[in-house]
């Protein structure tokens, strides 16, 4: 057996004792377009210090090939040796044939360093020199969506699909789905989904077509594809919960309820799941169901605000002061402080005749609530109550700006005359 053939042969078993004995011998014995070739092996089998060293030998042999330093810096890249990459990269003349690769990797290496706008001027740079190269254009519309410039990266998408449906293993119509969702164009997305779904189904296709078809409110056809995404996979865990939303906003309650306890069978540690499934249980006229998903959400995480203000609303309208009380003075002690919950805890000290506390929640709650009229009722008779005037009269004047027809509050200014 040649030595050629041992080589390939102990990169495929992984045998890296038989690879580095041979190595010596073979950079000497094999011509070096099959040592180029065997880098390639190297790679692909993951053994990069041995592909490194055949190249750098490789360039020993032919010092002024532009396309092995190429090779070398890229490889050096996937080594985290940055330094010598650049280097080598910077090492190759502006002229040679091969330059446009060295800017179209060097835009790479700034995208990932998150260095977008030099990224973008190297890509830049090379489409001078090669105007009509599409794996440039490409390169640039992946930078363009990366960067949240989702008009331009369409714009690019399009025009690169009008000459051809792939590019670099990517299927355009896919991209153009995927720009055209993350840019909030949720129609023009859900065209390009349906297209894409005629050849190839998948779980990921089949959510954005139901996420893009829900957020352009044709919630039958959001339906229709986390229906076909559930049965295709039953452990997308997203499907549910979008699921569920559709049905909500088609009123049909009781089977958003149905799905969403269906998804929190398969995943049992989603706080959005148990949020969702208290708003439902709500809704369906379950409170006590709706609390006990709720507090689960919150298990999970303690600082879940969504889901502590939908419970705590529910123990408000059931009159449970001394548990809301428990819950906020907890949050209060781990330093959270949210103007929401201050409004329901100063409900519940004043029902609980604290009014000391009462009052100090009300005045924290304010600012963020002057423009809510029921809170605002709620503050100035406690505030009459109390004998603050002053302080009544300018929440009542409030109230009167808010709704100036509402003659209640008329008569309630009156009474401080």
């Amino acid at each position: 057996m040649d030595i050629q053939k041992k080589m390939i042969d102990a990169i495929q078993q992984g045998d890296l004792e038989g690879i580095q004995n041979l190595l010596e011998d073979f950079k000497i014995q094999v011509d070096p377009d099959m040592q180029y070739e065997v880098v390639g092996f190297f790679m692909n089998f993951g053994f990069l210090d041995e592909a490194d060293e055949l190249l750098e030998h490789l360039q020993y042999l032919f010092p002024d090939e532009a396309q092995l330093k190429i090779d070398r810096a890229t490889l050096l890249m996937e080594r985290e040796q940055e330094d010598e990459a650049l280097n080598l990269f910077m090492s190759i003349s502006p002229d040679a044939p091969e330059y446009p690769q060295v800017l179209l990797a060097l835009a790479d290496y700034y995208q990932m360093q998150g260095l977008y706008e030099v990224s973008e001027q190297r890509i830049n740079e090379a489409l001078d020199l090669l105007p009509d190269e599409p794996l440039l254009h490409f390169s640039k519309a992946e930078l363009l969506m990366e960067m949240g410039r989702f008009t331009e990266a369409a714009r690019k998408y399009h025009e690169l699909y009008e000459a051809q449906t792939e590019i670099a293993g990517v299927r355009l119509v896919e991209r153009l789905a995927e720009v055209h969702r993350a840019g909030a164009a949720f129609e023009e997305a859900l065209t390009f989904y349906k297209k894409a779904l005629e050849d190839n189904t998948s779980p990921d296709l089949l959510f954005g077509a139901a996420y893009s078809a829900f957020q352009s409110q044709m919630y039958e056809t959001a339906i229709h594809y986390a229906e076909d995404l559930k049965t295709l996979d039953p452990d997308y865990f997203s499907a549910y919960l979008l699921l569920a939303q559709s049905y909500a906003m088609l009123e049909n309650n009781k089977k958003a309820f149905e799905i969403i306890r269906e998804g929190l069978t398969r995943d049992e540690y989603d706080k959005e799941l148990y949020l969702f499934a208290g708003k439902m249980a709500l809704k369906n006229s379950l409170p006590k169901e709706a609390e006990e998903y709720l507090r689960q959400a919150i298990a999970l995480d303690s600082e879940y605000m969504e889901a502590i203000i939908t419970l705590v609303s529910i123990l408000s309208k059931e009159e449970r002061d001394e548990e809301i009380i428990e819950l906020i003075e907890h949050l209060e002690q781990e330093s959270f402080d949210w103007s929401t919950l201050s409004a329901f805890a100063a409900v519940s000290y004043d029902r609980l005749e604290n009014y000391e506390r009462a009052y100090d929640f009300y005045q924290l709650a304010y600012n963020d609530h002057k423009e809510d009229p029921l809170f605002l009722e709620k503050y100035a008779y406690f505030l009459i109550e109390d004998g603050k005037r002053e302080e009544a009269q300018a929440v009542v004047n409030q109230l009167i700006a808010l709704q100036p027809d509402e003659p209640t509050w008329q008569d309630l200014l009156q009474t401080f005359e």
